[in-house]
């Protein structure tokens, strides 16, 4: 039997050996200069000019963000970091909430209420609907009652979850295409009330490549690995839920869609530009995606001027200081700059120095156009 003072000697030289272990790894590492990519983070001995832009050179709207507690949230703080970057207006698309219906009524419903009282005019909201019921017929019908209701009370939109065509499941358990007929009701009442829907289908094409060096997004799929489709049994190739999105779109030419992020072409602006030639009924905007436009400056500033008449300017997660680098991209000429998260974007940025018709469009106008429900003395002042 192991005495207790021979249990504590043995765990005593176990614990000197792996801290001698650990000391030698530590030395050995500094020594041969050895670092993960995470903590290489060079400083870059560029001397080149630099504007840090904090605020929009022309009011903006941004359609494309998320205030999860629009309820309860303190809009007069939220209102005056607008004005401080110049924000006319926010676009709140999470206006249902989530869970059961009963509390996706209540979070409208809250919602609306407090825009109302404290700051009516500067925030809109979309509706959110369930599409897992998609084989009742009635379900359906349901969805678009609750738009319809939605739409009534103040909501401008529909706003459709990457679920739809990732992880939707029907009462048998089937995965809902995007572009699955029983759900054009839903579209076509959004057409005929004359309101958008942005709508989000798959995620970064990288996501469903191997997981190895050769990944570009292999530092987000270390850090969300949730985020990686390529051995699912259930999820579809990243080709195959982008076809059922476009094939929706075609169907539906009366309804104005607002395919988010870019549709997730970002990588490939050509094939971007001859889906929007090919959809006349859809928008885009690059709410998460500016990474992709600032690096390569000379195709995105060509692409952005010759559709300056269909992109908006969307940010997604709301946090004010994020803000700083969408101006910088958008309206300066600066080279080589950090962008905010380096799981998205581990390259640098470069500005694309748009000229000042283009960002009015992009900032506002299109927008404008497209709610008329937006005052445009908050802009046009």
């Amino acid at each position: 039997m192991i005495s207790f003072k021979n249990l504590f000697k043995s765990l005593f030289i176990l614990a000197v050996f792996a801290g001698a272990v650990y000391y030698s790894i530590g030395i050995i590492q500094h020594r041969q200069n050895i670092m993960s990519f995470e903590e290489y983070e060079p400083a870059s001995s560029l001397v080149v000019e630099q504007n840090i832009t904090k605020k929009a050179k022309f009011p903006f709207v941004d359609v494309h963000s998320h205030l999860w507690d629009t309820p309860v949230r303190d809009l007069d703080k939220l209102v005056g970091e607008m004005d401080e970057l110049n924000m006319a207006y926010i676009v709140n698309l999470s206006g249902s909430g989530f869970g059961p219906q009963a509390a996706k009524d209540l979070y409208l419903n809250e919602s609306l209420k407090n825009i109302a009282e404290n700051q009516p005019g500067r925030i809109g909201l979309f509706v959110n609907v369930d599409f897992n019921s998609v084989d009742n017929e009635k379900d359906v019908e349901t969805q678009v009652n609750i738009i319809r209701d939605a739409v009534a009370k103040g909501a401008i939109g529909l706003k459709v979850y990457k679920s739809l065509g990732l992880t939707n499941k029907d009462s048998k358990g089937n995965r809902v295409a995007v572009d699955d007929p029983r759900l054009g009701p839903i579209w076509d009442v959004c057409g005929e009330l004359g309101i958008p829907v942005l709508i989000h289908s798959a995620d970064p094409f990288p996501f469903w490549q191997p997981k190895d060096e050769k990944n570009e997004r292999w530092y987000e799929l270390k850090e969300k690995p949730n985020r990686f489709y390529g051995e699912s049994d259930f999820i579809p190739p990243f080709e195959d839920i982008i076809g059922e999105q476009h094939r929706m779109f075609k169907r539906h030419p009366n309804t104005t869609f607002i395919n988010a992020h870019l549709g997730w072409l970002a990588h490939d602006l050509d094939r971007l530009g001859r889906h929007l030639d090919e959809h006349p009924n859809v928008v885009t905007e690059f709410g998460a995606v500016i990474a992709e436009l600032g690096r390569q400056p000379i195709a995105a500033r060509k692409f952005m001027i010759k559709y300056q008449d269909r992109i908006m300017f969307g940010k997604d997660t709301y946090k004010k200081e994020e803000y700083y680098l969408y101006f910088r991209v958008l309206e300066t000429n600066d080279e080589y700059f950090n962008y905010f998260r380096k799981r998205h974007a581990f390259w640098k940025m470069y500005g694309l120095g748009l000229p000042d018709e283009v960002l009015k469009k992009i900032y506002y106008e299109n927008a404008l156009n497209l709610f008329p429900s937006i005052s445009r003395k908050l802009i046009l002042k």
